[in-house]
């Protein structure tokens, strides 16, 4: 069965708005939730919903997640578990889009979705159940989505009297991982020496682990 193409932004335009979330949720003290390990970037709501990009050597990446709520594909262990018919998420799919997805499944977590991206573009199986991508509602998908989250997380910022203006969101995105300590402070605010106060520094940190390696170019 042929693989469908998906609108989803490339790697490479996931990579600014990714790391913008990642340095805003990283000051405020919960960067586990946004972060990237080495060739791999993660987000989760906090609340179960997960996805991870794994990035390959030559360009190519795989997007594997699940929503504990909204995901009704059943893949692998799951289906025997919840005793559903499984939905093949690999039917179609390359040799190289198993290996990352088995070692999800091994650390115990269920599988949703599983999306592979190669010659500039994203490809699923074919399936007809909601498979939860959606609902896990990674806010880089979109400059709007990244800007409404990030002055979310941002109105409660012990440093800020108003929520940040646009434009200082949107030159935050447009560093592409190469966070300032003052593009930052322009969104968070500066921060008071208090016990209580946010820290750019691991902001900053956690925005140029999604530095543009070779093999993130897409």
């Amino acid at each position: 069965m042929a693989l469908i193409t998906l609108d989803i932004p490339t790697p490479a335009q996931l990579r600014p708005r990714w790391a913008a979330l990642a340095a805003v949720l990283a000051a405020r003290g919960w960067g586990d939730g946004c972060r990237a390990d080495d060739a791999r970037w993660h987000y989760d709501d906090g609340g179960g919903n997960w996805l991870d990009l794994h990035h390959f050597e030559d360009g190519r990446a795989l997007l594997v997640g699940h929503d504990h709520e909204y995901t009704n594909t059943y893949y692998g262990p799951a289906a025997e578990y919840f005793q559903q018919q499984e939905t093949d998420l690999l039917a179609g799919a390359p040799a190289w889009w198993e290996p990352p997805l088995r070692a999800v499944q091994e650390a115990g977590q269920w599988v949703g979705f599983v999306y592979g991206f190669e010659d500039g573009r994203w490809q699923c199986a074919q399936y007809e159940p909601d498979d939860g991508f959606a609902s896990v509602g990674l806010p880089a998908l979109s400059p709007e989505m990244t800007v409404e989250f990030v002055t979310e997380y941002t109105k409660d910022s012990p440093g800020m009297q108003a929520p940040p203006p646009t434009a200082a969101i949107e030159a935050l995105v447009a560093a592409d991982c190469l966070v300032t300590e003052d593009l930052l402070t322009a969104v968070i605010g500066p921060q008071p020496t208090t016990p209580t106060a946010w820290k750019p520094t691991a902001g900053v940190a956690a925005a140029h682990a999604f530095r543009p390696w070779p093999r993130h170019r897409q």
